[in-house]
């Protein structure tokens, strides 16, 4: 096989590509090293993750269980859970004052319509 001088055979393969983690597979990952005392090592070759995403794991989940609410999505039921509220409680506050809007507006426009 002939290659061009523009292709070089190691460019598909140097390209490496970003692997995303579900929340359950990423609190599985950090599991077995914060409770089950795997080692990084063991966790890293059972679960065929690195040994940066399983740090990163480890500490998203030490800080969830110390109630720090991450920044990145959570991995743990209740920090999940929380999240779901924080949103809804958003979304309920933001109903809130539209229909305090429309209220003050229908009352103006009654109080204007009286007179």
């Amino acid at each position: 096989m002939i290659f061009s001088p523009q292709h070089k055979t190691g460019d598909l393969m140097d390209k490496k590509i970003k692997r995303t983690f579900t929340p359950e597979f990423r609190l599985e990952c950090a599991q077995l090293i914060v409770d089950k005392g795997y080692s990084y090592r063991q966790a890293s070759e059972a679960m065929n993750v690195g040994s940066t995403t399983l740090e990163s794991c480890v500490r998203q989940l030490r800080r969830e269980r110390q109630g720090i609410t991450p920044s990145a999505t959570p991995i743990t039921p209740d920090q999940q859970r929380i999240r779901e509220l924080e949103k809804q409680v958003r979304r309920l506050e933001e109903q809130n004052t539209i229909l305090k809007k429309a209220t003050a507006l229908l009352m103006s426009d009654s109080l204007n319509g009286s007179r």
